[in-house]
């Protein structure tokens, strides 16, 4: 889970629990990624429903929120069954504007909070992210589905963003 995929989790959560499945929520945070793989990895999780996957975008760019290069790979090795979304895919993480890398000023940026900035992923880091995640996914020993929002990957790419309503990026953080 994160801000921008958190309704989706609740609803599936709420599905899920209602047929009689226990749910564990994990934040897209570096550490959630982490600790989601090893209770994958120690045989503990039957399923996996992974709707955030922004931490490879923080992997593959740089961000705040890595879960290493190991995420997605967990439930394809022991074959646990396994729906993965590109949730978020399309941001990196960063904390205060400050915070932000020179090189990435001319980059398109959302103010989450005043603690976290997100920097849109641009078309190379998209191309990339979709050859590492056909990598990952390719390798499961047990089923796996990949489903892809048609209104786009997260909130700030809702067709309501896109179209300038309340979600909207901005060029260069404030230093």
């Amino acid at each position: 889970m994160f801000g921008n995929t958190t309704p989706a989790v609740e609803r599936a959560k709420v599905i899920l629990e209602r047929a009689g499945y226990e749910v564990l929520v994990f934040h897209a945070t570096g550490t959630g990624g982490r600790t989601m793989e090893s209770l994958v990895d120690a045989g503990l999780v039957a399923g996996v429903l992974d709707l955030t996957t922004t931490e490879w975008a923080d992997e593959l760019v740089g961000g705040v929120f890595t879960a290493g290069p190991q995420r997605l790979e967990a439930a394809a090795r022991h074959g646990v069954p396994a729906v993965v979304v590109p949730g978020c895919i399309d941001m990196v993480n960063f904390w205060a504007p400050a915070t932000v890398p020179p090189k990435f000023k001319d980059r398109k940026f959302y103010p989450h909070n005043p603690n976290v900035t997100l920097m849109r992923t641009d078309v190379a880091e998209n191309r990339r992210l979709g050859e590492i995640f056909a990598d990952k996914l390719n390798a499961s020993t047990g089923p796996v589905t990949v489903l892809l929002p048609l209104q786009g990957v997260s909130m700030i790419d809702s067709p309501a963003a896109r179209s300038g309503g309340r979600r909207r990026t901005r060029r260069s953080p404030a230093r």
